[in-house]
């Protein structure tokens, strides 16, 4: 009886970890081009065994998009799972562009509830164009996925009563736009949203009242200084005036801005520190994963720098300089909202000159994410 018992447990346990290492299902997110420009990127897929088919979209939007069917292995030992377009087998692209096949190499990996496959791509041009020769390079890059319930476009049928059905977009009226949106993914331009009260002063401008006019003032004499003639003037030495000029710039107190709100009533948790080689430095952030509304303001140095932007596909960009005179910067991310999928995720990017940093930031209502900048001279 022991063993029957024994028996039946190990095979609970084996099909639920099958299960819970099951790819099937619709994964959505993005990737990122050599040149750093950001595509989304959904795969509707379904695993029997170690093999994986499904389709994949690659698309600016659900009007302009390229659909593709897909075949791949999942390895369940190393988690990790190859992913090869076929053919592309729909297209809605601009006049000129040439479609691309993708191979995806992704690892798997789980945080909580949320589930990722994240990896690297390479891609060939499918079909001979005026510009392009089959089979030549199309570029690569890297992709982030995560696993959702809806679809941009449509359920296919393999995973019809396996995941929550979405909306379906694609046969809605393309919203009327200039015709050059076409060529070149939208310019998305986040402005801080309008407060009511703002919106009030400008209806009803309070009244100001202005101090009584003096008819007579009176006459302030200032002092005349008194110079006394035991007093020495120190003159400069001619020779010592670039020693002690540049002796006081280097004695020259900071201006040390006190922490906002945000920052003072919150945790703020240190991610990274960067040390960057180069005086200009260029922070990109985008929304890491699905875009779901999350919302952020940041910080350079205790100054708000950003205020209530929507990280999306487009990046937020923001720029500083690092020098041996001001050889370390703070950012500070603060969240001002979750989303609809909690907590507040981002993916940062940061340039400078040649060097090249991800960096993976997740911020909540009371916990702020911080990356130090410290500057280090080329050896």
């Amino acid at each position: 009886m022991l063993q029957r018992f024994i028996i039946v447990l190990f095979c609970c346990l084996t099909g639920l970890s099958l299960s819970a290492q099951d790819m099937s299902g619709i994964w959505r997110g993005y990737f990122v081009t050599e040149n750093y420009e950001h595509y989304k990127f959904e795969l509707q897929i379904k695993q029997s065994g170690n093999s994986v088919s499904g389709v994949s979209y690659s698309y600016l939007s659900t009007v302009f998009y390229g659909k593709a069917s897909l075949t791949g292995s999942y390895n369940k030992a190393g988690k990790k799972i190859l992913i090869q377009e076929i053919r592309t087998v729909e297209l809605r692209m601009s006049d000129g562009s040439a479609a691309c096949i993708m191979k995806c190499n992704f690892e798997y990996s789980r945080s909580g509830k949320e589930e990722f496959l994240e990896g690297t791509y390479t891609s060939k041009f499918e079909k001979d164009g005026l510009l392009t020769k089959k089979g030549e390079n199309c570029g690569g890059g890297k992709v982030y996925l995560r696993r959702v319930a809806n679809s941009d476009f449509y359920i296919e049928p393999f995973l019809r009563g396996k995941v929550k059905p979405g909306p379906i977009l694609i046969n809605k009226a393309p919203v009327k736009s200039n015709p050059a949106d076409k060529k070149t993914s939208p310019v998305l331009v986040n402005k801080a949203p309008v407060k009511k009260d703002t919106v009030k002063a400008k209806v009803n401008p309070p009244v100001v009242k202005k101090p009584p006019v003096v008819k007579n003032p009176p006459v302030v004499t200032k002092p005349k200084p008194v110079i006394r003639k035991d007093t020495a003037v120190l003159k400069p030495v001619a020779g010592n005036l670039a020693k002690h000029d540049s002796a006081m710039r280097k004695v020259k107190p900071a201006l040390i801005t006190p922490a906002p709100p945000d920052i003072k009533n919150r945790i703020n948790e240190l991610v990274k520190t960067l040390t960057i080689h180069s005086n200009q430095v260029t922070v990109k952030l985008f929304d890491n994963g699905e875009i779901d509304g999350d919302t952020i303001s940041v910080y350079l140095d205790n100054k708000k720098v950003l205020s209530e932007k929507r990280l999306t596909a487009a990046p937020l960009v923001l720029r500083f300089d690092l020098s041996e005179q001001e050889d370390e910067h703070e950012l500070t991310m603060v969240a001002e909202n979750l989303g609809t999928i909690p907590p507040n995720t981002s993916l940062m990017i940061v340039e400078a000159g040649t060097q090249r940093f991800e960096v993976r930031i997740t911020s909540t209502e009371q916990k702020n994410a911080v990356v130090k900048f410290r500057y280090q001279k080329p050896g």
